[in-house]
């Protein structure tokens, strides 16, 4: 993997912009760090809307644009769904107590950027883990 290369899961995209102290200080020295690229995704994006839509993100009143175009003016670097990871998804193994297709291609993403996938969810035994 490239030793400068992130991509923010979900969770992350949203505690960075809440200034939520659950991300520990070592991920957020990775994020602020100049030297390393951070992508957040399109898939973020549209997973925040559709749980928006139902309810599920109650205290997360931000537009998807305003979260697109905060994390741009915090140097972030957008990652649009590219066709190679919709490809390699079908190789993402499964993983029986967790099937969330979001992280699924956010780590089929993270494989085909060469990057490190900074989550808070213990399932993903094959990103680096917070």
């Amino acid at each position: 993997m490239a030793s400068n290369y992130y991509i923010l899961d979900t969770h992350c995209l949203i505690w960075f912009q809440e200034d939520n102290p659950k991300i520990p200080r070592e991920v957020m020295d990775l994020i602020q760090n100049t030297n390393n690229i951070i992508f957040f995704s399109q898939i973020s994006l549209f997973e925040i809307s559709i749980k928006q839509s139902i309810g599920k993100l109650p205290h997360f009143n931000i537009t998807s644009e305003d979260i697109y175009n905060q994390a741009l003016a915090d140097g972030f670097t957008f990652l649009p769904i590219e066709n190679s990871a919709i490809f390699s998804y079908r190789t993402i193994p499964l993983i029986n107590e967790h099937r969330d297709p979001f992280d699924r291609l956010l780590i089929s993403s993270a494989l085909q950027k060469d990057a490190t996938l900074l989550s808070a969810d213990e399932k993903l035994n094959i990103t680096q883990i917070f």
